[in-house]
């Protein structure tokens, strides 16, 4: 005769794995449920941050003026920059006045529409010339000249920014030389505004220290109008502060101080100057280097990531002496690998 003892317990296994088992059913099948759910989330991710990939709005490459190279290859003409700059994977192009605005309206047209078809961004350099802290009258006069003219000359190619240096101190006080420039400034502005000449005005930070242009400075002349977005020269800033751009942090900071005075939205759409610099024992910019001199800063690694962390969508200008197209492309590939990579970071959290 069987052992009741161990029937009852034979019983009760049996009957404690089916409850288990009913149990434990349904919470595998909502394992599973819960498992492909996570599985098609993660796949519409990946879909789309490489979609984020291709069509975020990346910041625009391309040099200021034309390299050696361009002429070295038998081209004569600024007019077969953009197809050039197109061909390299470039689309920024910043036209030179630098020596004053000597293009004819019509081949400025033609560039612009050069520009255009090759998808290339144009902005404008205005004369070096330019004083507007100077208070000798004919020298201003020139000064707000330069600046209309070179304005006028960047509507009839489609540039939708002038950039420009604010001027030098001479015997003047800072105090006393930003006092001009901001007044004389206005006076350009009343003058585009009455011409209904629809350009950015972008006062350049500069990199001696007898020009009017500290980073401070030029954002405090942007607040004059909408209209004025700074040109921040990384370069410049570096020399200026005798090699003050060396980790990600100090770029940070730069960007920190542009956004706690024209605020975020306008900040991201700064333009830019970059290439590295020498600079002399006491301070300031003694002269502009290639990508490849590499015992001068500053280094565009840390600053491609400010420019990823912050959202930056305005342009990039390089200034490489001789080189500046090629170094162009080496930044814009830096800049367009740690994006890749910023994606794929969020991708793996996901």
């Amino acid at each position: 005769m069987p052992n009741i003892s161990s029937v009852l317990k034979t019983e009760i296994t049996r009957l404690s794995r089916k409850e288990i088992k009913s149990s434990i059913s349904p919470l595998q099948k909502n394992s599973s449920q819960l498992k492909k759910t996570i599985s098609d989330l993660k796949k519409k991710i990946s879909i789309h941050l490489n979609k984020l990939l291709k069509e975020r709005k990346m910041i625009h490459f391309g040099p200021s003026g034309n390299s050696d190279s361009f002429y070295e290859q038998g081209y004569k003409s600024s007019l077969d920059m953009p197809a050039w700059l197109r061909d390299m994977g470039l689309d920024a192009y910043e036209y030179s006045c630098a020596r004053g605005v000597r293009i004819k309206p019509d081949m400025a047209e033609r560039l612009g529409k050069a520009a255009r078809e090759n998808g290339i961004t144009l902005s404008v350099h205005a004369p070096y010339y330019i004083n507007l802290a100077s208070e000798e009258p004919e020298a201003v006069k020139k000064s707000i000249n330069y600046i209309i003219d070179t304005s006028v000359t960047a509507e009839f190619m489609g540039a939708m920014r002038v950039v420009l240096h604010p001027g030098s101190l001479g015997k003047l006080t800072r105090d006393k030389a930003f006092e001009n420039i901001r007044s004389n400034l206005f006076r350009v502005l009343e003058i585009i505004n009455k011409k209904g000449i629809k350009v950015s005005l972008c006062p350049e930070t500069l990199g001696k220290k007898n020009q009017m242009g500290t980073l401070d400075e030029i954002l405090e002349l942007c607040l004059l109008d909408e209209l004025l977005i700074p040109t921040v020269d990384f370069a410049h800033l570096h020399a200026l502060g005798s090699g003050a751009l060396r980790k990600k942090e100090d770029y940070e900071k730069v960007f920190d101080r542009i956004f706690t005075v024209l605020g975020e939205k306008r900040g991201r759409l700064m333009h830019m100057h970059y290439s590295r610099v020498e600079y002399t024992e006491k301070g300031g910019e003694k002269k502009h280097w290639s990508y490849d001199d590499h015992e001068y800063g500053p280094e565009f690694e840390p600053l491609a990531e400010c420019l990823i962390k912050f959202g930056i969508s305005g342009t990039i200008i390089s200034e490489s002496r001789g080189t500046m197209a090629e170094d162009a492309l080496k930044i814009k590939k830096i800049y367009g690998r740690l994006a890749k990579e910023n994606l794929y970071a969020l991708e793996k959290l996901c």
